[in-house]
């Protein structure tokens, strides 16, 4: 199974930390966001990566190279001109991720979550893995409930920003910039997205307080 980690947001709610540095070159606990994806889905036996970048795209790709010091093998999905948001940045990377379904993760979360616990042949045309609502979010995203997602319901989860998507997922999907919820939410009411709940440790990275929050929370752990 290939992966995709999306790098190419512009961090608005990082800033100023994301006005001379992309968001997923922010660093916790001496690494960096993308580095620590691109190492766990190595030791989890998933070695073709794929990377799209936009705003200061090109630090993305100098830090990373051709991901060989990993042990990986990255390409790069540009968006040169501007980011095409989710939905937009995994149909423009099509080409590169293939026609079985692929993994992808957020650039911009901290977790533990095993990669290689996913399904390669997910129960639908998606799987998601969910996460407890974090203070800043206590609506959730969606419902899980025997293990399929619905838009709403009793159990209302974050979406962790890690899933697995069959390309056919984006069939008919014009080329442009699109979010990836509404699409999801459109499946969901088909009954094609399955999802899991994951109560390890999971972080969205989303502003400098956040940021020292996690920091100060992995200094603990080690």
């Amino acid at each position: 199974m290939k992966a995709m980690i999306l790098a190419a947001g512009r961090g608005e709610r990082m800033r100023p930390l994301t006005d001379t540095v992309p968001k997923p070159l922010l660093r916790i606990g001496g690494q960096t966001l993308i580095e620590r994806h691109v190492y766990a889905l190595a030791r989890a036996g998933i070695t073709e990566l794929i990377i799209n970048h936009a705003y200061l795209g090109e630090q993305i790709v100098q830090a990373l190279g051709d991901g060989d010091a990993y042990g990986v093998s990255i390409s790069y999905s540009p968006e040169t001109g501007g980011s095409l948001e989710t939905g937009g940045g995994i149909l423009n990377a099509l080409p590169l991720l293939g026609t079985a379904p692929f993994l992808v993760v957020n650039g911009d979360i901290w977790a533990d979550f095993p990669f290689d616990s996913l399904p390669s042949q997910p129960d639908g045309l998606a799987h998601l893995v969910m996460v407890e609502n974090p203070e800043n979010h206590p609506q959730g995203d969606f419902s899980l409930s025997g293990g399929r997602m619905s838009q709403q319901g009793p159990a209302m989860l974050t979406f962790s920003g890690i899933g697995v998507y069959r390309p056919e997922l984006f069939a008919g999907c014009t080329p442009g910039v699109f979010p990836l919820a509404p699409i999801l939410r459109k499946t969901m009411d088909a009954g094609q997205v399955s999802g899991e709940h994951y109560t390890g440790s999971w972080f969205d990275v989303g502003t400098p307080e956040r940021l020292d929050a996690v920091n100060r929370v992995i200094i603990n752990l080690q």
